[in-house]
């Protein structure tokens, strides 16, 4: 019989299935807020509600990123606010780190430990998360 794999690791493994939805084939990203054990709710990165996404219009690109995605967490933190589910003292397990923009998210939201399973980019957030007090843990290890 194969070890029970921590809680962690459960939703890191879902975030990833999470992700598999992903329509920006730039980068794959799947997130997965949680309370209790309990899942609040998931995103991925897709195009904005009703329009064509990058797989069939193509990306739209600023600065080498493409930028008609909405980022996995914010769709997530999106969702979340749709069905009236409130995220103080949550957690998120997002398949990379989230970016700057994306961080401030999660930091409002009142989310206040996140867990990646790549380190994507952003200097900024850890000098930010550690004055908030928000935790970061990597995953990837």
């Amino acid at each position: 019989m194969s070890e029970r794999v921590s809680w962690e690791e459960y939703f890191m493994n879902i975030a990833r299935e999470v992700a598999t939805r992903s329509t920006c084939d730039r980068k794959h990203v799947g997130a997965v807020i949680v309370r209790g054990k309990t899942i609040l709710a998931t995103g991925y990165n897709g195009s904005i509600r009703g329009l064509a996404h990058c797989d069939e219009a193509g990306h739209e690109m600023e600065n080498t990123h493409c930028i008609r995605t909405i980022h996995a967490e914010a769709n997530a933190i999106v969702q979340s606010a749709r069905h009236g589910v409130r995220l103080e003292d949550s957690e998120i397990f997002i398949t990379a780190s989230p970016c700057y923009d994306c961080f401030k998210l999660i930091a409002n939201a009142g989310i206040n430990k996140i867990y990646f399973g790549e380190f994507y980019r952003e200097q900024r957030i850890l000098d930010h998360a550690k004055e908030l007090n928000i935790q970061l843990i990597d995953l990837s290890i």
